[in-house]
């Protein structure tokens, strides 16, 4: 029975082969070098949320494609099942418990980071209704593709690599804070940390279902108060 230390189920195999895997790593490098959402200052935010969500499908779609040249589909990445009302529900319920959780865990060490939403953060928040519904389709979209990236792919994928579940789980979270570069170290401390905790409720629930609403969740509802705070 495999632990949360070392892997032996079989299940836990590479996805994809390594020079995929180095080809997304480098993108999200690139990305996060580049600012997350290129395009926001010169062009506008809602060009910079189309251009963030041409990424996030584009990287998507190129997993898809290395799961498909080993004959794993999308939903086996994802995990779970609705089979029934009652289990969409449960992953709601999971999904605000975890958020519960995670605010308290990273609302801690934010005030001992002294660390606040910076400037290049609150210029991706939304200012008018057209912008508003965009950026609820951009969280949306990070919501699914982040998840299906880091839980999903790359935790899988580093998890093969370390044979150790542990190892999956901090790796895809230093990828996941790295990706945020725009944000400061800080904001990439916390950021990682939290992925950590996605990283937990995936290896834990065996599905990337709650942490998607969760992830939806705490963009979407977050970024708009803060909006309104700001």
């Amino acid at each position: 029975m495999s632990s949360i230390a070392t892997v032996t189920d079989s299940s836990h195999g590479a996805v994809a082969p390594a020079w995929h895997t180095a080809i997304i790593l480098l993108a999200l490098l690139g990305i996060s070098i580049a600012g997350a959402l290129p395009g926001v200052s010169s062009h506008g935010r809602v060009a910079g949320y189309v251009l963030a969500m041409i990424f996030e499908w584009a990287v998507t779609g190129f997993i898809w494609y290395g799961l498909s040249r080993r004959g794993i589909s999308i939903s086996e990445l994802v995990g779970g099942s609705w089979a029934r009302p009652l289990a969409v529900v449960r992953d709601i319920g999971i999904a605000l418990g975890f958020l519960v959780i995670a605010t308290l865990v990273l609302s801690g060490l934010g005030y001992l980071l002294k660390a606040d939403s910076n400037q290049a953060t609150r210029n991706m928040l939304p200012r008018g209704p057209t912008e508003v519904v965009v950026y609820l389709l951009l969280v949306l979209t990070a919501g699914f593709c982040e998840e299906l990236i880091f839980r999903g792919y790359l935790q899988r994928q580093f998890t093969a690599l370390t044979r150790a579940a542990t190892g999956g789980i901090v790796l895809q979270s230093i990828a996941f804070g790295a990706s945020h570069g725009y944000q400061g170290w800080k904001s990439m401390l916390l950021i990682t940390v939290f992925g950590v905790m996605f990283g937990l409720l995936a290896h834990w629930r065996r599905s990337l279902r709650p942490g998607i609403i969760a992830h939806f969740l705490q963009d979407g509802v977050g970024g708009l108060l803060l909006r309104y705070l700001h």
